[in-house]
């Protein structure tokens, strides 16, 4: 904040100039002038200057080139909104996957202000608002640069990831339920039932 001092200006033109609107700022009842002109300015600077960290992901390792292409447009968008790129972090792996070991890094690192994405779904596939919610109740952001949908073919990579994932659990419970039947008839016979299925 500067005051009257500091503008080099006589007394009479600075006062002039706060009345009129040249000049930003306002008189205190004592006569004091405050110029807040340039305070706009050292705010957007220290925005501007805190570094940002590219996110970038693809589901298979067949889509590496596309990795590479996404880095560039995030890089573009960067630099079109002024942003300082701190780091660069590539990812191969699926959408569903909540176990990420380099994205996971990101969310737990305080200092990392703001991720910027490529889409939504590089994120996450799924529950990308509770995300940004909890971002935002730290003081943290994830910004989006493109809010079109994605490709058709990423979003059938992770579908496929999905009932996979469903399949497995789903076969793996009932392969769990004969194992326990299986147990059950060999306590109430004995153990008899359990020379059978050694033979």
């Amino acid at each position: 904040m500067n005051t009257r001092r500091n503008m080099g200006l006589p007394t009479g033109r600075r006062s002039e100039g706060a009345q009129n609107g040249q000049i930003k700022g306002f008189q205190k009842p004592s006569g004091t002038i405050i110029v807040t002109e340039g305070e706009e300015e050292a705010v957007v600077a220290t925005k501007v200057a805190t570094p940002v960290v590219i996110y970038a992901r693809v589901s298979s390792p067949q889509q590496k080139e596309n990795l590479d292409r996404q880095v560039h447009r995030l890089e573009d968008y960067c630099a079109a909104k002024g942003y300082q790129v701190g780091r660069i972090v590539k990812e191969i792996g699926s959408g569903v996957n909540d176990s990420r070991r380099k994205f996971l890094s990101l969310l737990c690192d305080p200092k990392i202000r703001t991720i910027v994405v490529e889409h939504k779904d590089r994120a996450t596939r799924f529950g990308f608002r509770y995300l940004e919610v909890l971002l935002s109740q730290a003081g943290r952001t994830i910004e989006v640069a493109n809010l079109a949908e994605n490709d058709r073919e990423d979003l059938l990579q992770d579908l496929s990831s999905i009932v996979s994932s469903m399949c497995a659990r789903l076969y793996g419970q009932r392969r769990a339920k004969r194992k326990q039947a299986l147990i059950g008839k060999i306590t109430a016979n004995g153990g008899e039932g359990e020379e059978k299925t050694e033979r």
